[in-house]
């Protein structure tokens, strides 16, 4: 069939509107595109969306929300801008910086920021610190900014304790501040003087004490603590003025001071420091990843019967045991001796369930250094503190963001699978290759 030139020009002009129509169509999605985003997440377990805990915390935060991240390595600002990105597609004013800390000594310093980095969340004039970075911490971290409510606490004073507003290197006076910036106000009062523990409180806590406290003043507090108190007890090696309060709650210190064999492997000479860094499951210590540090730590036993449901939430190592003679020198654990091998309990968590009041919430913890000025910026020290005093004043709605599990990342063999397969590419496969060449050779010298 021959085609007359007006036919030609009729296809011509056809296939250029036909093109015009194709490129206007893309033109028009790429600008719907840049108006309007979706994107759909096809992993299993949906690990590339915020969960649904999460999105709902971010409605109650309208303001911008501040992020920065002093972070050295690359690789880990890449990570974290990956995560705030999931932020921002349900939140679009999220402000997020890195700073090289050693670009900014002055303000690494002021934010006690160790060589391991940190990421500094603000919002509305409160800021939370995290040292490790995943949904779950950063959302806990939002959540903690978006209450706004006061709680107080109480400190008992006038027998040595570690002060919230002390400045010496064995007092709270920089938690006594972190605490502040969370909206929680730290009273302190002399029971000598005052003598009732104030009812706006809802938790006491003793902080080591230098002298023994009057038997009035134990009196006060064991009424407090049968009428469902919530209590934070810090209590040290050879310390006896806590003995009537650990009787009452069923709690005794073993003799001696904990020493970590392992310590040595993080840099640190003296063995009474004892680090931790795998945490029973507890809502206290519950996707808890940093290492803690307690230097000068007693071991903790509680007795079988008691009035309280006790578990223990931080243990030493394996390598630890209770040394009951002088620490100087090579020490070594004497099994003929009142010592103890590891793993020692440095922390118990106790619970009772009244019928007209709220759960009454108990720690006893075998260290009072590791809240104190010294020791605070030690990892995870600071956090640990937060989640104490979280779980104890009841904050339950800081709950923990369930962290996902990425599923079907291994996959398991049989021994015979792997043997068949291990033929199959070894021996089985090259002899097929090698027997269709054969063939294909022999078709085509026929020919």
């Amino acid at each position: 069939m021959k085609i007359s030139a007006h036919i030609h020009q009729r296809i011509l002009i056809k296939n250029w509107l036909i093109t015009l129509v194709i490129l206007s169509l893309l033109i028009g999605l790429a600008w719907l595109s840049r108006l309007y985003s979706t994107q759909i997440d096809l992993t299993t377990n949906a690990n590339n969306t915020l969960s649904e805990a999460s999105q709902k915390i971010l409605t109650t935060l309208p303001e911008t929300i501040t992020v920065t991240a002093y972070i050295r390595e690359s690789h880990l600002q890449k990570q974290i801008a990956q995560l705030l990105n999931r932020y921002r597609r349900f939140k679009e004013n999220i402000d997020f910086s890195f700073i090289n800390p050693d670009s900014v000594p002055e303000k690494t310093r002021e934010l006690n920021i160790g060589p391991q980095g940190a990421i500094v969340i603000e919002y509305q004039g409160r800021s939370e610190k995290l040292m490790f970075l995943d949904e779950s911490s950063l959302s806990n971290a939002l959540l903690q900014l978006a209450n706004t409510n006061e709680r107080w606490i109480t400190f008992i004073t006038g027998h040595g304790e570690r002060s919230p507003a002390g400045q010496a290197n064995f007092d709270l006076g920089l938690f006594g501040k972190q605490l502040e910036q969370h909206k929680i106000k730290a009273q302190t009062i002399n029971l000598a003087q005052i003598s009732s523990i104030p009812d706006n409180s809802s938790l006491l806590i003793l902080a080591s004490p230098a002298v023994a406290l009057l038997s009035g003043e134990l009196s006060i507090i064991s009424d407090y603590i049968e009428q469902g108190g919530n209590l934070l007890l810090l209590t040290d090696p050879d310390n006896q003025h806590l003995n009537t309060i650990e009787q009452q709650l069923g709690i005794h210190k073993l003799p001696g001071t904990i020493v970590d064999s392992s310590s040595g492997l993080y840099g640190i000479d003296d063995p009474t420091f004892v680090l931790v860094s795998e945490y029973t499951r507890h809502p206290v210590t519950v996707n808890f990843n940093s290492i803690t540090v307690f230097p000068v730590a007693v071991a903790l036993e509680s007795d079988e019967e008691g009035n309280f449901k006790t578990e223990a939430i931080i243990s030493s190592v394996l390598r630890s045991w209770t040394e009951t003679g002088k620490i100087s020198g090579k020490i070594r654990f004497d099994p003929d001796s009142k010592e103890r091998e590891g793993p020692l309990t440095i922390a118990y968590a106790l619970t009772r369930d009244f019928s007209d009041k709220n759960q009454q919430r108990i720690v006893v913890m075998g260290d009072g250094d590791f809240l104190s000025n010294a020791y605070l910026g030690n990892v995870g020290n600071s956090e640990l503190g937060f989640r104490l005093i979280n779980w104890l004043t009841h904050n339950d709605q800081f709950i923990e963001i369930p962290v996902k599990v990425s599923t079907g990342k291994s996959l398991e063999l049989t021994l015979t699978s792997i043997a068949i397969i291990g033929v199959g590419f070894l021996f089985i496969l090259p002899l097929m290759l090698l027997m269709t060449g054969f063939i294909i050779w022999r078709r085509r010298k026929r020919r």
